[in-house]
C-alpha cells in the first residue's frame, strides 16, 4: 500500500498536536546549550556528549562537578566489553574513588497530564509507550485509572552515557559507561541515563576492547584506551569550540521523519516489512555548525 505525502504530512501533524512541545515544534534543529555539552579528546579523537539534567539533575551535577576538576583526565576505559559497553572510572577502592560522594538513582519521574513526547510506537517489549522527548529515547508508562500521573524512563539506546553502580541502587559515584552494541534495554529503569553523544561516535567504537576472547590472551591494562581530557564545552576557548545542532524531535519534520521509516517508503522495500519500529533503530541526525 502506497502513503501519499499529504498523507504522511497529516499523521505528522497529528502525532504533535498530542505528543510535540508547542513551544519549539517548528523548528528542525535545535543548539545544543554548551553549559550542559561536555567536550571528551581520546587519543584518537574527539566527541561531544550532551547531558540532561531535566531527567537526571544529581547525575549531571555531580558529573560536570567531576568534569570541571578534570577528575576523568588520565582516567581509562577499564571495562569495554563487545557489542555491550565502554566502560571508565578510577581504580575501585582507591583514594580517588572513594573521594566521590554516592548519588541516589534518578531512573524514572512521574508525569503529570500535561506532559508530552513524540510516540514511536505502542506494546514496546519492555514499556507501553516508546518515543523521543528532547532529543532523548524514553520509555512511557500512561498513568492507570487508580494513580493521577504516568512514569517514564530514559532508554539504553547506542551512544547513550549512564552511571555505573555497585548492586545497591543508591550507589553511583564516578563511574560512567557508554552503550556501544545493541540497546540492552533490560538495564533500563535500573541504571541512571545522564546523556548521550551526539558527535564522534565512531571514536567510541574505537575504545581498546578490555575483554579478551576464549583463547586469546588478556588485554594488557597499558592497552587501555586513556580519556587525554574532559571539559565542558562553556570552558573550551571560543574559538576551539565545536558547535552542534540536533534535530529536534519534538518537531512535526521528526514525526514525520518517524511515519517514513515505519511505513519504509523508499522504493528499495520492493517487500514492505511489518511496520514495527524499535525506539533504538532511528539515528538521530546532528550536524556541524562549526
Amino acid at each position: 500500500m502506497k502513503i501519499s505525502i499529504y498523507f504522511m504530512g497529516l499523521i505528522a501533524s497529528l502525532l504533535c498536536v498530542t505528543s510535540c512541545s508547542a513551544d519549539n515544534n517548528d523548528k528542525e534543529w535545535r543548539a545544543l546549550d554548551n553549559k550542559n555539552t561536555v567536550l571528551l579528546t581520546l587519543p584518537h579523537g574527539k566527541v561531544i556528549i550532551e547531558l540532561a539534567p531535566q531527567f537526571s539533575p544529581k547525575h549531571v551535577a555531580q558529573f560536570k562537578g567531576l568534569v570541571k576538576q578534570g577528575f576523568y583526565d588520565g582516567i581509562t576505559f577499564n571495562r569495554v566489553i563487545d557489542g555491550f559497553v565502554a566502560q571508565a572510572g578510577p581504580k575501585e577502592d582507591s583514594e580517588k574513588d572513594k573521594s566521590v560522594p554516592l548519588v541516589g538513582m534518578e531512573s524514572h519521574w512521574s508525569t503529570p497530564a500535561t506532559w508530552s513526547f513524540t510516540k514511536v510506537q505502542d506494546k514496546d517489549f519492555y514499556a507501553a509507550q516508546t518515543g523521543f522527548k528532547d532529543s532523548f529515547a524514553v520509555a512511557f508508562e500512561p498513568a492507570s485509572k487508580a494513580e493521577s500521573t504516568g512514569k517514564a524512563w530514559l532508554t539504553h539506546c547506542p551512544g547513550v552515557l549512564a552511571m555505573a553502580r555497585q548492586n545497591e541502587a543508591d550507589s553511583a559515584s564516578s563511574h560512567f559507561y557508554f552503550v556501544i552494541g545493541q540497546a540492552p534495554r533490560y538495564l533500563d529503569g535500573i541504571m541512571t541515563i545522564f546523556g548521550r553523544v551526539v558527535y564522534g561516535m565512531q571514536h567510541i567504537q574505537a575504545i581498546q576492547r578490555t575483554a579478551a576472547i576464549e583463547g586469546e590472551y588478556a588485554v594488557d591494562s597499558r592497552e587501555h584506551t586513556p580519556i587525554v581530557k574532559m571539559e565542558m564545552m562553556a570552558d573550551v576557548p571560543k574559538e576551539q569550540q565545536i558547535i552542534i545542532e540536533v534535530e529536534n524531535t519534538d518537531s512535526p519534520a521528526f514525526a514525520e521523519r518517524i511515519e517514513k521509516r515505519r511505513h519504509r517508503t523508499h522504493e528499495f522495500f520492493y517487500q514492505k516489512p511489518l511496520p514495527v519500529l524499535d525506539v533504538c533503530q532511528i539515528p538521530l541526525r546532528s550536524r556541524l555548525v562549526k
